[in-house]
């Protein structure tokens, strides 16, 4: 049924559950005379943007409806500031059809007050299945729903349980104290093995191993900003990278790419983050998502070291320093 309406609410003929897009947003019609499809903002409050141009009425927010924008294969619709809709269009028996797809900031919930479902999974693993004398904690941060985490948060361990039990891989990361290579592997064939197109997560994994001597050794990998840090002997580690958007190193990485960010442009396609396992559809629209993890250098820890781990996504990193989270474990421990 034509015209396709695109809003917050039924009746739209594609519902989008974000705050910023209006009940009926905007609109998308077959212009029987140019044979074009054609996007038309329908007085939005937030406005409609095709490939980061403005369609609506030049008054924001005045409920007049904005000129028809002509549409093409592989155009992108945003509402508002965050979501995202691909244009797919097909010429098949005389007919031509629209495909859209959705990607939503997770952000919008809370800049609008709402309450967010819990989106975090855990997982610890000690030692790992199948695998003697290593172990696993990690944390997951879920984004556009928690279906990529639960599934990353079950796939990662597997993977990573398979490449070690396979015993010249155990004993190479044993002897030369370094589980860089299986990090990344593990990381790769996750990111290869789910398919979520419109989720993603954060992911954060710290492994740990005994070498013959029995001492201990941690090395962590990580994406997005789920941080972990270190307390050894009273020295502070930092195992992870921030891969927001903001961060230093992250718009270096970006820069390499050669599509550097402008000056202020603190999000990718509405996310705050360039890093995380799936969203493949946004990482099918720009090359500088990446699925490339941060890997740690190992850590060494004898039988005379003291030694803890503080694992967490961003909703404790937002609120409290690594420093303070460190000094809140010592004096829970002092007392």
């Amino acid at each position: 049924m034509l015209p396709i309406t695109l809003g917050r609410v039924p009746p739209s003929d594609l519902v989008l559950k974000d705050s910023e897009v209006s009940g009926k947003h905007a609109q998308i019609n077959w212009n029987g005379k140019t044979l074009k499809w054609e996007l038309v903002d329908m007085g939005s409050l937030n406005g409609t943007f095709l490939n980061s141009q403005a369609v609506h009425h030049p008054s924001a927010g005045s409920r007049h409806w904005g000129e028809p924008a002509e549409l093409a294969h592989g155009d992108i619709i945003t509402l508002g500031t965050s979501s995202k809709l691909s244009v797919q269009i097909l010429l098949q028996n005389q007919r031509v059809p629209a495909g859209v797809g959705m990607a939503s900031d997770p952000m919008v919930a809370r800049r609008s007050g709402k309450k967010l479902p819990m989106e975090d999974i855990s997982f610890c693993q000690c030692p790992l299945q199948g695998v003697e004398h290593f172990g696993l904690f990690g944390i997951f941060d879920g984004h556009g729903g928690d279906g990529a985490a639960k599934a990353v948060s079950k796939i990662l361990p597997e993977h990573l349980g398979y490449i070690l039990s396979h015993p010249e891989t155990k004993e190479r990361v044993q002897s030369y104290s370094d589980a860089s290579d299986v990090l990344r592997y593990a990381f790769t064939l996750t990111e290869d093995t789910i398919d979520h197109q419109y989720e993603g997560c954060t992911g954060t994994a710290l492994l740990i191993w005994f070498d013959q001597n029995k001492d201990c050794f941690a090395q962590c990998a990580n994406l997005g900003d789920s941080a972990c840090v270190m307390s050894v002997n009273g020295k502070t580690i930092d195992m992870t990278e921030d891969h927001r958007v903001t961060s230093a190193t992250e718009r270096a990485r970006i820069a390499r790419t050669g599509q550097p960010l402008r000056d202020g442009e603190a999000r990718l396609s509405g996310l705050n983050l360039a890093r995380m396992f799936g969203d493949k559809f946004l990482k099918e629209q720009d090359p500088r998502f990446s699925s490339e993890p941060y890997v740690s250098q190992a850590v060494r820890i004898t039988k005379a070291c003291t030694a803890f781990a503080v694992i967490a996504s961003d909703g404790l990193w937002d609120v409290i320093s690594t420093k303070r989270a460190v000094q809140l474990v010592v004096e829970v421990k002092r007392s």
